[in-house]
């Protein structure tokens, strides 16, 4: 028994020695290297210690950060938030929540990755995109300005996936469990058992004490193979005063190759899961790049809506002050006699309606405020200082221009090779494809091959166990070539003194198979599905991106008609102010055209608007939104913005 320790110890530093490689086997040929495939898992930082046991603690993931960058704080001056377009864009790649959520879908990626080449079943990729909430306008009539929202999923062959992340029903040939298992197993054993016949014995009653213990190592290879490798170890000694050797020592070594041969033989069939896995990292980052292109057109258009507000504010307020002096002006004719009292009733009437104009417009700047404050901060506005502030956007409304030199056919191909909607759709058809090896693998018969070879031992001491009383005594004539302790046991054992061979062939054929029939019909009409979904798709960019084209066109024809219209307002009012002025024109009509030439000038603000979304909506159905506000990708993956915080306003 003092022998096991040392024993042990030496089996154990070898398997801590011995590669990790063992479990894995190079790629498939012909498979494609996935592009920018991090596997150093340095998402998941390892319990520290020794090296053996860390892969029994858990891994250290960071709680949640709900901390706002700086640079919102820096921003704020004089208890007003001073807000251009790079500011915004900026704070929603540092504090949108949207990205912040987004940015879990590559570890988890990782982590399945992880999983898979353990030989585990996928848990699915989320790709799911949320929408940047809407307008203060959109909100209280239910439009849709402001944000587009995107849905994917993850659908390849027998699988199934949500926002939530969901486990994947695999189909097919099973995998083999990839990582290596050590066992160590020990019994003491005593025990009683009464004969019926003392022939062999010599006793009525056989007593023995035994001792076990064994260890093992068993591996599962991508190629179908399982190695198994087991040392048992036996000490006995009984009462038996026939036996020669007693008490002595029965180990035995036994290595075990098992090799598939039809189903479950093969890299393309036992490795599919980790292709999958490495293509869902990419698709991971590809549905982060969605998240923040569809986070930036959002925020770029609640910014515009933002300014369009303020303007109308303007416009409301300027309209407020003709009212009101146009009141003014009356109530002296009326005083001096040269007016009827009557034209300042409809001054004033005038009046009211241009303050509750002025009111509609503060009120959705206040809304449209919150709501460009909660996405540009992670607790929204729960902070006073930040509710509070006012926010004064420095930039205006961009005006509009037509690249003619564009065609629609330059902008689908632009958006065929850039939408990260499409490479996703790509992947998902690739993984349906991949994991069609292991439907079609399972329409095989189950023959597998097994190699066994076994050395035996035995060693001990010859039996002095003295005759019961009556009993002659027994002569042990021990060959001397078992005579010894447990180190002339290990000794045969090298020597492979007593080897034991076998070979074996096992064929399971199953009959009619409808099962694997049925799942290999199941998961190729999946694909054809996805390959028609994929034809549609390219269907439906193509007349969305023509769509948004015309969009562009007819915002800014909208605009151009507005300008138009509030110019010829203003010449209308001004007219009629001096017909007014001189008699030949009525207070009512006055009145009516100050209205109008309000109305325009809103329309006119409203147009410059549509214009600013229509071209944000244009840009992100092509995948240009990034380039175009010079956006990285990379920081926003780490939530950081290079972009510098703007300068303090003049006063």
């Amino acid at each position: 028994m003092n022998l096991i320790r040392p024993i042990l110890a030496v089996f154990l530093s070898a398997l801590m020695i011995a590669p990790a490689s063992l479990a894995q086997a190079p790629q498939a040929p012909g498979t494609p290297a996935p592009a920018a495939v991090r596997s150093d898992f340095s998402t998941f930082p390892a319990a520290k210690g020794m090296f053996f046991l860390r892969d029994y603690k858990q891994a250290d993931v960071a709680p949640i950060n709900l901390q706002n960058s700086n640079r919102l704080e820096a921003l704020i001056r004089g208890g007003k938030i001073y807000l251009g377009l790079d500011d915004v864009i900026a704070l929603a790649l540092e504090n949108n929540l949207d990205l912040e959520l987004q940015r879990y879908t590559p570890q988890l990626a990782q982590a399945d990755l992880l999983r898979a080449q353990a030989g585990g079943l996928l848990r699915g990729v989320p790709t799911a995109v949320s929408s940047t909430a809407g307008s203060a306008q959109s909100q209280v009539t239910g439009g849709a300005t402001g944000g587009t929202s995107t849905n994917t999923s993850n659908s390849g062959s027998g699988t199934t996936a949500s926002a939530g992340g969901a486990v994947i029903t695999q189909t097919g040939t099973s995998i083999p469990n990839l990582d290596p298992s050590f066992y160590f197993s020990s019994q003491f054993g005593h025990r009683s058992s009464p004969q019926s016949n003392t022939v062999t014995t010599g006793t009525t009653a056989l007593i023995s004490d035994s001792r076990y213990w064994g260890t093992g190592y068993q591996q599962a290879f991508l190629t179908g193979t399982t190695v198994s490798y087991g040392w048992n170890n036996t000490w006995f000694k009984s009462n038996n005063y026939r036996s020669d050797i007693n008490p002595g020592w029965n180990p035995n070594m036994t290595l075990q190759i098992t090799q598939n041969l039809l189903q479950g033989w093969g890299l393309a069939v036992n490795n599919r899961n980790i292709r999958v896995a490495k293509n869902n990292i990419r698709l991971s980052d590809l549905t982060f790049k969605q998240q923040v292109m569809t986070t930036v057109a959002g925020i770029v258009n609640l910014y515009w809506d933002l300014v369009s507000y303020s303007e109308d504010l303007k416009v409301k307020r300027k309209a407020l002050e003709v009212a009101q002096k146009f009141y003014e002006d009356n109530k002296k004719q009326v005083e001096i006699g040269t007016l009827a009292p009557i034209e300042i009733v409809r001054a004033e009437a005038n009046v009211a309606q241009a303050q509750q104009d002025l009111t509609n417009s503060e009120t959705s700047l206040l809304q449209q405020e919150t709501i460009v404050k909660s996405a540009l901060s992670r607790t929204g506005v729960a902070s006073p200082t930040l509710s509070e502030a006012r926010i004064v956007p420095t930039d205006t409304l961009i005006q509009p221009t037509i690249d003619l030199t564009i065609d629609l056919k330059q902008l689908v191909e632009t958006a065929l090779r850039e939408r990260p909607d499409v490479a996703q759709t790509q992947i998902n058809i690739e993984n349906t494809k991949i994991g069609l090896n292991g439907s079609r693998n399972a329409l095989l018969p189950s023959l597998q091959v097994q190699a066994t070879a076994t050395n035996n031992a035995l060693a001990g001491p010859s039996n002095e166990v003295p005759a019961p009383n009556g009993q002659p005594a027994v002569i042990h004539n021990v060959d001397p070539f078992f005579q010894g302790g447990y180190s002339t046991a290990l000794s045969q054992l090298f020597r492979r003194n007593f080897p034991d061979y076998s070979i074996a062939f096992s064929l399971n054929v199953p009959i009619r198979n409808r099962t694997a029939k049925a799942d290999y019909v199941r998961d190729t009409l999946s694909l054809r599905q996805q390959e028609i979904n994929a034809q549609r798709q390219i269907n439906d960019i193509r007349v969305n991106v023509q769509n948004a084209q015309i969009a562009v066109i007819q915002a800014k024809a909208r605009y151009d008609s507005a300008v138009k219209a509030r110019v010829l307002q203003q010449q209308t009012l001004d007219a009629e102010n001096k017909k007014y002025a001189l008699g030949a024109s009525t207070a009512f009509l006055v009145v009516q055209t100050q209205r109008d030439l309000a109305q325009a000038q809103g329309n006119e603000v409203s147009a410059l608007a549509g214009y600013s979304r229509a071209r944000v909506q244009l840009d992100l159905a092509t995948a240009q939104i990034l380039s175009k506000y010079k956006v990285e990708v990379n920081e926003a993956r780490a939530g950081k913005s290079s972009r510098p915080v703007s300068a303090p306003q003049q006063n």
